[in-house]
C-alpha cells in the first residue's frame, strides 16, 4: 500500500526550504505539491531523524529517505552493524542497512 504523507524537507509548504534560486521556487522533493508517496510499511527515516534534511548540514534532501522524512522498512532487526542509528562512523549511511537502522 502506498502512503501519501506531508514532505519533510519543505514540511509541506511545497516550496523551497531555502529559497535558492528564488522564493517561489518549488521544493524539489515534491516537486511542489507538498505531499510524498512513501510504500507501506513506513518508519520514519534514523538517518536525518525524519527532517528530511542531509544531517551533514548541506542544504540537500537526506539521501537515505530522499527528503521524505520517512522510508520504507526493509526489515524487523536492528541493525548489528550501526545498532540502529543508520550510520556508520564516519557519519555516512551505514552500510549493512543502508541507514534505515533495519536488516532483515
Amino acid at each position: 500500500m502506498i502512503h501519501r504523507i506531508m514532505c519533510a524537507f519543505c514540511k509541506g509548504t511545497g516550496k523551497d526550504p531555502f529559497d535558492l534560486l528564488s522564493p517561489i521556487s518549488h521544493c524539489l522533493v515534491c516537486t511542489g505539491t507538498g505531499m510524498v508517496q512513501v510504500e507501506d510499511p513506513v518508519i520514519i527515516c534514523v538517518y536525518c531523524t525524519g527532517t528530511g534534511k542531509n544531517p551533514l548540514g548541506s542544504r540537500v534532501p537526506c539521501i537515505v529517505c530522499g527528503g521524505k522524512g520517512r522510508n520504507h522498512r526493509e526489515g524487523d532487526k536492528k541493525c548489528s552493524q550501526c545498532k540502529g542509528t543508520g550510520k556508520s562512523g564516519d557519519s555516512l549511511p551505514c552500510t549493512g542497512c543502508k541507514g534505515t537502522g533495519k536488516t532483515k
